[in-house]
């Protein structure tokens, strides 16, 4: 059983910059692609972005391709989302997940993120 918590939401000014992390505990070993994924009021989750196992690889949304970076920290079993120049329309709630067997099935409680 693992337990993934995120943290660092919050207000910022459009433009601004949020580091959002995320911390697994309980059964971490093993090799997981991490993920993040948001959810805005009244519409669909969307997926933002993910990274390999071993850190190597990242992919994003082209919605915040050059302006979020992820990253992971495998002996800390920590996950980040550092975002940038941020835009009204990424107000949403922000899920740090874990993919097992090829499928997202562990999913943290959620971080607010608001841009305004």
């Amino acid at each position: 059983h693992v337990q993934l918590v995120e943290s660092g939401g919050g207000l910022v000014q459009p433009g601004g910059s949020l580091r959002l992390s995320c911390a697994a505990s309980g059964n971490t070993k093993g090799a997981y692609c991490l993920g993040w994924f948001r959810q805005a009021p009244g519409k669909r989750l969307e997926w933002v972005s993910s990274i390999s196992s071993d850190g190597f690889n990242t992919y994003y949304a082209d919605s915040v391709k050059g302006r979020f970076s992820i990253s992971r920290d495998n002996a800390k079993n920590t996950l980040s989302l550092q975002m940038s120049s941020l835009k009204p329309e990424d107000t949403a709630v922000y899920y740090c997940v874990r993919s097992e067997g090829g499928n997202w099935n562990v999913w943290g409680q959620g971080t607010q993120v608001t841009v305004s």
